[in-house]
């Protein structure tokens, strides 16, 4: 796996998808754009992003049960990654986005963001969290 570059981050979801980008040294994540529609212009948008920002691998998250089964959510995740996959040759990895969304409404509450605004960036700020998480993981596991 590719240890250097920039990964995007993505909250797959049939309405919205959040992403998120790296710093180049794989740091720090950052909110990126919200994109809507359908999964297949979804996959082309994100093919443009990983195009425009030079992203050598893209982290998908991966909604499981609290139990760690994997339920419906996750199938339509796992067939947007096969997309995903048609439209660009980017190593794609599924990440466990367990609470992740959870934590994003709980760090919306803390800053008073409701209503319209709310709706607008929580799916980035998920997608920002698992990347994040991600990043923090696998700099623990290489000792960095």
């Amino acid at each position: 796996m590719e240890t250097k570059g920039r990964v995007l981050g993505v909250d797959y979801g049939d309405t919205r998808t959040g992403t998120a980008l790296s710093d180049p040294s794989r740091f720090l994540s950052s909110a990126l754009v919200c994109i809507k529609g359908g999964m297949r212009g979804v996959a082309k948008e994100i093919a443009i992003l990983v195009k425009q920002h030079d992203v050598t691998l893209i982290v998908v998250g991966l909604p499981k049960n609290m139990d760690g089964s994997e339920g419906f959510r996750a199938e339509r995740v796992r067939a947007f990654c096969d997309l995903l996959h048609e439209e660009t040759p980017v190593e794609i990895t599924l990440y466990d986005e367990r609470l992740s969304t959870v934590e994003a409404h709980r760090m919306m509450t803390m800053t008073e963001t409701y209503g319209k605004k709310r709706k607008e960036n929580i799916d980035n700020l998920s997608a920002q969290i698992i990347l994040q998480d991600w990043l923090d993981r696998e700099r623990k596991r290489h000792g960095n």
